[in-house]
């Protein structure tokens, strides 16, 4: 799948179409779950951003260290 039509077509979404998407969400999950697939969405989103810290992190020690 081209990045750059997933990137458009998120960017083209709408108060409605966001209403949509939830709605549906809902209606295949149940609302018991929702809070739990919240909760596991943000805890990936927190290791993802603290693996691309420590990445970043390793980078500028081992450009450092060359000086």
């Amino acid at each position: 799948m081209n990045l750059t039509i997933l990137i458009g077509f998120l960017g083209g979404m709408g108060a409605p179409e966001i209403i949509l998407l939830l709605v549906v969400v809902l209606l295949f999950f149940g609302g018991k779950r929702i809070p739990e697939l919240a909760k596991g969405l943000g805890k990936g989103i927190k290791e993802f951003k603290d693996a691309s810290k420590g990445t970043a992190e390793e980078g500028t020690k081992k450009i450092s260290d060359k000086d």
